[in-house]
């Protein structure tokens, strides 16, 4: 039901205000699967009605997930209209059999028309969400999908590696995957190549052109603020004491029965102390450029005094650099980064409730 779904849209924004008064929103992101099978229209009376209950900066960035489908693409230029000013595209690969291992319903000539519609709709900034460690996926192959992405010119790339989600079918049935080293291979081959035609990669997943990094993730990355509305979203917000996580109900379904109420409302934490640590490591090292420590002491609430033994430790494992006032991984750091990571877990003692 569009329309219904746009007011209720509209009315939890209202309800998360508060939280934000005051405040410069500078991303939004319409995601969650698939939002381009919404009518240009409806896109249109959300980001209208967004605009008139948030201070938008003059430089927003509104990003929308589409999916390669024909009827899909054929929208684009309306969603242009209504301000959208960024495609994030589902392509995932290029090949055919590939796309059919993981059960995607479009094709190769989709993808390729998809962005073609994307340029004649007007957007010069848009993304390909590609991945690599496909079933079957050779090394070889992985770099075609690579190399035909840079032949559309896409200003941004994200290339994920193939992971297999608890309660999927994939996680009860796992195909058969490349291995880690072979893994391994295609993430440094894909990187070089993309290195060599102007790309940066920025974050752990994502390779841009100049000034094509993407807003919002870079605002996820930093550990910044965000408000979730919708079905299943997500949302942080900082307060004086404290970083609040919120996550709506999940169905579409239940989103709309409880609408108005708290109960939109699935869960609710409280984070501070280690977990505020341990998540705004999660994210800023993934980052390739150097986290500046003021922005840990500000994000977190914390001085690094509280993490000095794992740092100073992590730093003679070679696995981190602390100077200039900034942490980065080094090379080896950043390739076993989850095992870095696993060093900021707080202990369990340490651990906030959630409401």
């Amino acid at each position: 039901p569009e329309q219904e779904y746009v007011d209720t849209l509209l009315a939890d924004l209202e309800q998360d205000l508060p939280g934000v008064w005051g405040r410069v929103c500078h991303a939004v992101f319409i995601g969650g699967g698939t939002p381009s099978l919404f009518s240009a229209d409806a896109i249109d009376r959300l980001l209208s009605g967004v605009r008139a209950r948030l201070s938008l900066a003059p430089d927003v960035e509104i990003t929308m997930e589409a999916n390669p489908g024909s009827s899909e693409a054929a929208a684009f230029a309306g969603y242009r209209e209504a301000g959208v000013n960024r495609l994030s595209i589902g392509v995932q690969s290029f090949n055919a059999a590939h796309l059919q291992a993981i059960g995607r319903i479009h094709d190769p000539e989709e993808a390729a028309a998809a962005v073609d519609a994307a340029r004649r709709a007007g957007f010069d900034n848009f993304n390909l969400d590609l991945m690599f460690g496909l079933p079957g996926q050779s090394v070889a192959g992985a770099l075609q999908d690579a190399r035909t992405a840079v032949d559309h010119e896409a200003p941004h790339l994200s290339f994920y590696q193939l992971t297999l989600e608890p309660g999927t079918r994939f996680h009860r049935h796992p195909p058969e995957l490349p291995g880690e080293e072979t893994a391994w291979r295609m993430q440094q081959e894909i990187q070089t190549l993309l290195e060599e035609h102007g790309y940066e990669q920025y974050e752990v997943s994502a390779y841009a052109r100049a000034g094509r990094r993407c807003l919002h993730n870079l605002n996820y990355w930093r550990f910044g603020d965000y408000l979730g509305i919708g079905a299943g979203a997500h949302g942080k917000v900082t307060h004086h004491d404290h970083i609040e996580r919120s996550v709506k109900a999940r169905s579409p379904g239940s989103y709309l029965r409880k609408a108005g109420g708290d109960e939109r409302i699935a869960s609710l934490r409280m984070l501070s102390g280690g977990d505020a640590v341990f998540e705004f490591m999660l994210n800023a090292l993934r980052l390739k450029e150097p986290v500046p420590i003021a922005m840990f002491q500000q994000r977190t609430g914390r001085t690094l005094a509280a993490v000095n033994g794992v740092l100073k430790q992590a730093e003679r494992d070679g696995l981190l650099r602390i100077e200039n006032g900034a942490l980065s991984t080094t090379d080896e750091g950043f390739r076993f980064l989850n095992e870095l990571l696993e060093r900021f877990l707080p202990e369990p003692g340490a651990r906030t409730g959630s409401a």
